[in-house]
Parts: structure tokens; C-alpha cells; sequence
């Protein structure tokens, strides 16, 4: 059939893969430095690619192609989730799983699966309030169980040493993402603006350190907050290097 479709110019392909990456149907993938349209039956000839390649690349042409396969790609989508939520010889330490924290410090409310693995708290031990894992924004999985309805922490790695009671104050009853946008050197915001769009949080809590570099989760996050179209309440809250709340 005869219906509008993209075309690639490789010449003019720099490489950079932000057409792949916004492709929500998978139809681009990066092959040898090069953006290629591997899956013509994936391509829905919207475009969303197009203001997203900064050299012109990419073009509408009408030529004969397969019909665009909505179920397939919706197909595809699932297969991928699934890859990330339950990762076949990925890093152990990356590896969803859900737990769920002591009640009233009783090491005997251990989640049943984890009893394996996870010993129970010395006499005494404060207990953690994790409910989730992995925690580092940057392993996270965009969709997950324990988005749905979930209070989100985000904070930076260093708040969780400096402030002494860390989980009773901000994990305590919320889905934990922390990360370091120096020592990463990623923007967060797109992550998490795709975890906030795809999830339904009821707030946001974003916990940062005094210092400048750490203006860069708040940044992000409020973004990412920005660019859901949702409106969800948030707060930020900041702690001092000595491990004291200087401002929320």
C-alpha cells in the first residue's frame, strides 16, 4: 500500500540517536552509528521523530510500505517492560523487587520472599523502610507496581548520610529514587518525567543537600514535574552538610 512514511537520510545522520529515542514505537534503532527505520509495519508516519533530529535528517515521503501494525508494536512494548521488570541474566543489583518495611520495628514482618536472603535485625538495629529496589534514579524502572498511588522521594545520595533519620522522616511511607546529578553527569528529568507520566503519584518530595551542585535534582525533578502535565503538590526540602533541615 501507499501511505506517508519516514525517511532517513544517513549522510546527514550524525548519529546522535534522539530520533530513536523518540520514537515511542520503536520503529528507529541505531545500527553502525546510524539511525535506520528497521520496522516500516512500526512506523505510524506521525513524525514524532522529525523535530527531534538536529541536522534534517529525517523527511516524510509517500512510497509503498507495510501497513502501520498497532497491535504489533503494542506487543513490543509489553515484551519490553517485561525484559526491564524481570531482566534475564541482567546485574543481580539491578533487578526489581518489592519489599515491604517492618511494622512498628518487628523483624518478623519481613516479606515472605526476601526471609531467604534478608536476616533479621539485630536487637536493637533500626529498621529500614525501603519498600523498593533499585533505588538509583538511573536503574529504576519507568512502570512498576509500586508506582501505583505512591508517594515519591526523590533525593540526592548525600541526605541520606547527612540526616540522621533518613528513613523515618522521608522514606518512611514513599517509593525512594535518589541519585548525584554531578557524579552521574546525566539530566534526570527525562526519566523522571516518564515515571510521573506513566504512574499515578499523588506527590513528590525532593530532598537535596545545601550545596550548588545539588540544584540540579531539584531542577530536574521539577521539570520532570513540569513536563508530566500533571499537576501533583511537591516540596522541597534541604538539608545542611551537618545534618540539619535549613529549609522546606
Amino acid at each position: 500500500m501507499i501511505r506517508r512514511i519516514i525517511h532517513i537520510d544517513e549522510e546527514k545522520c550524525n548519529g546522535c540517536g534522539a530520533c530513536a529515542e523518540a520514537c515511542h514505537e520503536g520503529a528507529i534503532q541505531m545500527i553502525d552509528g546510524k539511525a535506520r527505520l528497521t520496522r516500516e509495519d512500526y512506523c505510524d508516519g506521525l513524525g514524532d521523530c522529525l523535530p527531534n533530529c538536529p541536522t534534517g535528517a529525517i523527511t516524510f515521503e509517500d512510497r509503498e510500505a507495510p501497513a502501520y501494525d498497532e497491535a504489533a508494536v503494542r506487543a513490543a512494548k509489553a515484551q519490553k517492560l517485561t525484559e526491564r521488570l524481570h531482566p534475564a541474566g541482567g546485574c543481580p543489583g539491578s533487578r526489581p523487587r518489592a519489599m515491604t518495611p517492618p511494622v512498628s520495628g518487628c523483624p518478623g514482618s519481613a516479606p515472605r520472599e526476601m526471609a531467604a536472603s534478608q536476616s533479621a535485625p539485630a536487637q536493637g538495629a533500626v529498621p529500614s523502610q525501603l519498600r523498593q529496589w533499585p533505588v538509583q534514579i538511573k536503574l529504576a524502572p519507568v512502570n512498576a507496581p509500586w508506582f501505583d498511588g505512591a508517594k515519591l522521594l526523590i533525593a540526592a545520595d548525600c541526605t541520606a548520610y547527612a540526616y540522621g533519620s533518613f528513613h523515618s522522616d522521608f522514606i518512611r511511607g514513599r517509593i525512594a529514587l535518589v541519585g548525584c546529578p554531578k557524579l552521574d553527569g546525566v539530566d534526570y528529568s527525562e526519566k523522571l518525567g516518564d515515571i510521573i507520566r506513566e504512574n499515578d503519584i499523588r506527590d513528590v518530595t525532593i530532598v537535596r543537600m545545601e550545596v550548588p551542585c545539588c540544584g540540579g535534582l531539584e531542577y530536574a525533578a521539577k521539570k520532570a514535574i513540569q513536563d508530566s502535565g500533571k499537576f501533583i503538590p511537591w516540596r522541597v526540602v534541604t538539608i545542611s552538610v551537618d545534618g540539619r533541615i535549613i529549609d522546606e
